[in-house]
């Protein structure tokens, strides 16, 4: 009995000592970083790794610092124009890793995620209710922009970093979506058309460009068709001269006594070149025709007798 008695009274002590070192170990993991309190004070700031802590004494937060997002309540705002536009958004931050700003997101702010929450509409209503319906339903950006700078200001001594502010929808009345869907509608009509009438005007102008330059074109054949004629006739008239000078200069040297013969010779071969019939005076035939007799068709040449003088009639004398 004494025995059991002596076991008892040492394992108890080799127990509670087991206990109170498993209990004193503790592991933060790589996401996290841990604040150790001693009787409700802040004592020392832990790193990723085991920490050993005074048991029933001591006490450890961990904090999360990787990333993370908070919604935003959906909520009704009111334009400057005086719509209500529902407006959904979300945030997204993360706690500094350092012990300043670990420390703070303890102890500076209680729960923060709520907090930011209630900054976020505040600060939306505020940024949308200054703004047209049209304005802000094509500025999310803006909106964006202005949301995560009025929460970094909000939040600074915090220790926590706004990463990102968007807005999720931003919804105008269901009655007021129809009538914008109805005008979207006859924009894109109008512009529908104004487009088709462009090209049409383009093409027309196109056409009309084309058959201006086919103009110029026929045009520019004539002008150039003109001085080619111009520029041949020319020649040929030059062409001409040229030729009766010639012949005028061998009538003059060769032909000084017989430019009359000449000229007969060359009517005839004329003639006879076009199968043309000459009539000349009986028995002067032969004489004109000279050394081209080889080439006259006698058949061809009808002889005209002679006028025959009239004889005057005598008047009967009335006896």
């Amino acid at each position: 009995m004494v025995g059991i008695i002596q076991l008892i009274a040492i394992a108890i002590p080799i127990i509670i000592i087991v206990y109170a070192v498993i209990t004193s170990l503790r592991i933060v993991r790589p996401t996290e970083r841990g604040l150790v309190e001693r009787l409700g004070k802040y004592q020392r700031f832990v790193q990723p790794g085991i920490t050993l802590l005074v048991p029933f004494v001591d006490r450890i937060i961990k904090v999360n610092i990787t990333e993370r997002m908070t919604p935003v309540q959906r909520q009704d705002v009111i334009t400057r124009d005086k719509v209500f536009m529902a407006v959904d958004a979300v945030v997204f931050y993360k706690v500094k890793p350092d012990e300043t700003s670990v420390k703070a997101s303890q102890y500076f702010v209680n729960n923060y995620e709520s907090q930011i929450d209630t900054l976020s509409r505040t600060v939306l209503r505020d940024i949308i209710g200054g703004m047209d319906m049209a304005v802000a339903n094509t500025s999310r950006p803006t909106i964006n922009a202005k949301l995560k700078e009025a929460l970094d200001e909000q939040t600074k001594d915090w220790g926590i970093e706004i990463v990102r502010a968007e807005i999720k929808d931003l919804e105008p009345p269901r009655g007021l979506m129809s009538s914008m869907e109805s005008v979207l509608k006859a924009d894109n009509e109008r512009q529908a058309a104004e487009k088709t009438a462009i090209a049409q005007a383009t093409l027309a102008s196109g056409e009309k460009n084309a058959a201006i330059q086919r103009a110029e074109g026929m045009k520019q054949s004539s002008i150039l068709q003109a001085e080619g004629q111009k520029t041949a006739t020319i020649a040929i008239a030059e062409g001409d001269a040229e030729a009766t000078k010639l012949r005028n200069e061998a009538l003059t040297t060769y032909f000084k006594d017989s430019a009359i013969t000449f000229k007969q010779l060359e009517t005839i071969m004329t003639s006879l070149q076009n199968n043309t019939k000459i009539i000349v005076p009986e028995g002067k035939a032969i004489s004109l025709i000279l050394n081209e007799q080889e080439n006259l068709n006698k058949s061809q040449i009808i002889p005209v007798p002679a006028p025959q003088p009239q004889q005057t009639k005598q008047q009967p004398t009335n006896k």
